[in-house]
C-alpha cells in the first residue's frame, strides 16, 4: 500500500518528503509526479512505507499538519483508474478547429 500526500509545497523534494515520514519508520519510496510539459512537481507525492503500521502513525500524525507553509492531506493512495480512450473525430493538430468552418 502507499500513502497520497497532496497540497504539497512546490519546492519540497523526495528527500525533504523522506525525512518527514522517516520520523514514523522505513520509507521505501517516495515519488513525485512531474508535469509533462514543465517537468515541475504538481504538488502530490506517493509515499511507501515497509509496514502497514508505520503507514497508519504517519497518516494519523501528518494529516492536516502544516509543513513547508502549506497544510498537508495524507492518506491512503487509492489504486489508480483506468481511463477510457476517447476518440477523437478528427486528425487536425492544435489549432485544427480554427480550420473547420464549413
Amino acid at each position: 500500500m502507499s500513502i497520497y500526500v497532496g497540497n504539497l509545497a512546490y519546492g519540497a523534494t523526495e528527500e525533504d518528503i523522506k525525512q518527514v515520514f522517516s520520523e514514523y519508520g522505513v520509507v521505501k519510496q517516495v515519488s513525485v509526479p512531474t508535469d509533462r510539459e514543465t517537468k515541475r512537481p504538481r504538488g502530490f507525492a506517493f509515499v511507501e512505507m515497509e509496514k502497514e503500521a508505520e503507514e497508519d502513525a504517519a497518516i494519523e500524525a501528518l494529516d492536516g499538519a502544516e509543513w513547508m507553509g502549506r497544510d498537508l492531506r495524507v492518506n491512503k493512495a487509492r489504486p489508480k483508474e483506468t481511463r477510457e480512450k476517447r476518440p477523437t473525430g478528427h486528425t487536425g493538430g492544435k489549432n485544427s478547429r480554427e480550420f473547420s468552418r464549413w
